[in-house]
């Protein structure tokens, strides 16, 4: 078999894998691409952009609901043809996946992009291809898929992940989701208002990943007015003639399809990764994966790393495309360089949005930390918008004042989430925050508000008026 040798192997073309890629090229070192299945990235082809393509029409739609307050007739000025909806939804994701090809592999030659399934033979050869590739170093970033219990696949395609429910033409009747994470919250949400009934299921008491009881409950109630909710109980699947019956917890509905939205699971089979395990002396997890560093992404102490989805760390687009940038630096430059990670931004485009940043409440510690809040109710902005709705709750250390984290269910979560996160990355104290100039009547003065509520709970106090600078002792 043909052995060629170069300074950095990439197996896997998606977010992390074309960060690790431009790395490596601006280090000007030799590389390879490797990629089995579908090119073009999870995001663009059956994540991120398709799944906002839906929420966008779903929530569009659903505002006919609300337009009678207005004095619309929503009801009469607007139907919805569902077929023409989802072609929609397609044709934005092929542009999406277009631009992300055109831009990346299609510009490669055949000696610098594999298109097949790749497997370690060691640690730092890669067999792809037909060919033997002699690496420097390797990076692993083949992504994850979704989870599908092997009791449910025998119902065929009855049981949809995300890669098949962008492909339907047509949607069912009626749908259980099971998972209410990000994906099947946001997913489950824009069905419902896209005409299909609904019914969420998920084990856990919590929806989103939230952990503020308080946001929770808000979150669980609003999103419970739309769709039934069936929690604490893991699902249970049946043939009911050509159906599906799903129950949980003595709950039970009768469906013609189900959304499987419980987990992904890394994309290493066939990989070898056995062979890392072997040089490192140390057993694979339980998913099948080797020890890592989380801030140099590097594999044990050998010239492999791993980065992406495929490690299960943040599975957020930019956190991959960080990952990718850390391991690709650190594989063409063969070093060990330990990076600092971004605060954690964690945003579910459900309506309302639901979000967290930096510490989530179950990280706090109730001993040093204190909490504000503010109900979107009275907030102007959400009430003139129809939209005052959820609950914002904001964590800061009671001595020195510094914003620890948040979570929130309310209108424009995904604007002030980023403003928060912006603040932490900063390491600002709340009152900072109080400083500066929040305009009226905006979205950002319920945040005004909630980081009030926390100012009163601190023990740092600023010198003078709280919202104002003290103006020095200069000529002006």
């Amino acid at each position: 078999m043909q052995e060629r040798t170069v300074d950095v192997a990439i197996i896997g073309s998606g977010s992390a894998g074309l960060n690790a890629l431009s790395q490596t090229r601006k280090a000007g070192k030799s590389f390879v691409l490797i990629n089995g299945g579908e090119p073009g990235t999870t995001c663009a082809r059956v994540g991120c952009m398709p799944s906002k393509a839906m929420i966008q029409i779903a929530e569009d739609y659903h505002r006919r609901t609300h337009l009678g307050k207005f004095g619309v007739d929503g009801h009469q000025a607007m139907t919805l043809d569902v077929g023409e909806a989802l072609e929609h939804v397609q044709d934005l994701r092929d542009t999406f996946v277009d631009r992300v090809l055109s831009t990346s592999t299609d510009e490669l030659p055949e000696e610098q992009f594999i298109q097949d399934f790749a497997r370690l033979v060691e640690p730092t050869l890669v067999e792809a291809g037909g060919q033997r590739i002699r690496a420097g170093a390797v990076v692993i970033a083949t992504g994850s898929r979704p989870v599908v219990p092997s009791a449910w696949r025998p119902f065929g395609e009855r049981i949809l992940t995300t890669d098949e429910l962008f492909e339907l033409e047509d949607l069912p009747a009626s749908m259980a989701v099971i998972g209410l994470g990000t994906i099947g919250l946001e997913l489950g949400q824009s069905l419902c208002r896209l005409g299909v009934d609904v019914t969420g299921f998920d084990q856990q008491r919590q929806i989103a990943g939230i952990s503020d009881p308080e946001v929770n409950q808000a979150a669980i109630e609003l999103i419970g007015k739309e769709m039934p909710l069936h929690l604490g109980a893991a699902a249970e699947i049946h043939e009911d003639g050509d159906r599906l019956r799903v129950s949980a917890g003595g709950h039970s509905v009768l469906v013609d399809r189900v959304l499987c939205s419980i987990g992904r699971t890394p994309n290493i089979d066939g990989l070898g990764l056995e062979v890392l395990s072997d040089a490192l002396g140390v057993p694979l997890d339980a998913r099948g994966l080797p020890p890592f560093d989380r801030h140099s992404m590097q594999v044990g102490d050998l010239p492999v790393f791993i980065a992406g989805d495929v490690n299960g760390e943040r599975q957020i687009l930019h956190e991959a495309g960080d990952e990718g940038k850390i391991a690709g630096w650190n594989a063409a430059r063969g070093e060990r360089r330990r990076f600092r990670r971004k605060t954690p931004l964690f945003i579910n485009f459900c309506d309302p949005n639901i979000c967290a940043v930096g510490q989530r409440f179950d990280e706090i510690d109730p001993q040093t930390a204190a909490v504000g809040q503010i109900r979107f109710a009275p907030v102007g902005r959400a009430l003139i918008m129809g939209k005052n709705r959820g609950v914002l709750r904001v964590y800061a250390d009671r001595a020195s004042g510094r914003l620890l984290g948040a979570e929130m269910i309310g209108p424009k979560g995904e604007n002030l989430a980023h403003l928060l996160c912006w603040c932490i990355e900063q390491g600002l104290s709340v009152g900072e925050l109080l400083r500066m100039p929040f305009y009226h009547p905006v979205i950002e003065e319920a945040l005004q508000a909630a980081l009030y509520d926390l100012y009163g709970k601190l023990e740092a106090k600023n010198a003078g008026l709280t919202e104002l600078w003290p103006l020095q002792d200069t000529d002006d």
